[in-house]
């Protein structure tokens, strides 16, 4: 009998020749330019490069938030482009935990509540939903005497936690990080960062982080850095460049 090849699992995110930009005619910005890029299920890949440089486009491309000029964004199986809205929002909504460097948590809302958000959209029933945004505020060690409290109650270490705690309330595969520590001191942005690290090892979560700290960038399995919407070079977790790419003109 043939021998059974093993077929290679899907990539959790794949960018084929992407291009992106903003405005039209002379004042055009081109946030990225025919980039190309593949996420394997499970990696922990950085993202950095200057302010401008298309890393948060980079993000909101992927979370379905905007949409490419050219090429294909590929997202847990799925190409974007060929989704309606509605689909697009349940692929989010199934499989995409977003983090913000602003936390972005609602104001008037509990720590709890805040939390359990997401759910409702899953149709999960109000006593379910609480249970599991206790759950998953206890994964983070998100101390239980502050469920009750508004978010500007908390310290900036506690609402990113919380922040997280939301982004994993849905169970998601893909986790997408927006400068997750760019409002926290070093110490507490730290452990921000070991969160992260235990989630990608513990659930074989795939994290994509875009950050400005070569620190905080050490903790991805590769690093990809953007200048000008190009892939300049990409680095593993030991330093040693596996791909560079040449400056365009």
């Amino acid at each position: 009998m043939p021998a059974v090849t093993a077929r290679k699992p899907a990539p959790a995110v794949l960018l084929d020749r992407v291009s992106k930009r903003y405005g039209a005619g002379p004042n055009a910005v081109a946030a990225l330019t025919d980039t190309s890029l593949t996420v394997p299920v499970g990696e922990f890949l950085s993202i950095m490069g200057p302010s401008g440089c298309g890393k948060s486009t980079l993000l909101n491309l992927i979370a379905g938030l905007d949409t490419p000029d050219s090429g294909s964004v590929i997202v847990a199986g799925s190409d974007l482009a060929q989704l309606s809205d509605n689909a697009r929002s349940a692929l989010r909504l199934h499989h995409i935990g977003f983090i913000f460097q602003s936390f972005n948590l609602f104001p008037t809302f509990t720590v709890q509540e805040n939390v359990a958000w997401p759910l409702e959209f899953l149709g999960v029933r109000f006593r379910e939903a609480r249970a599991r945004a206790e759950a998953s505020l206890a994964q983070l060690a998100v101390d239980p005497t502050t469920y009750g409290r508004r978010p500007a109650e908390l310290s900036g270490g506690e609402q990113q936690r919380v922040a997280i705690a939301r982004a994993l309330v849905t169970a998601p595969t893909l986790l997408l990080a927006d400068e997750p520590t760019g409002n926290l001191d070093s110490r507490t942005g730290q452990t921000i960062l070991d969160l992260l690290r235990v989630l990608n090892l513990e659930r074989h979560l795939t994290v994509i982080m875009v950050t400005h700290s070569t620190l905080a960038a050490t903790y991805g399995h590769r690093t990809v850095e953007l200048q000008d919407g190009h892939i300049i070079r990409e680095m593993t977790a030991g330093g040693e460049a596996s791909r560079v790419v040449p400056l365009r003109p």
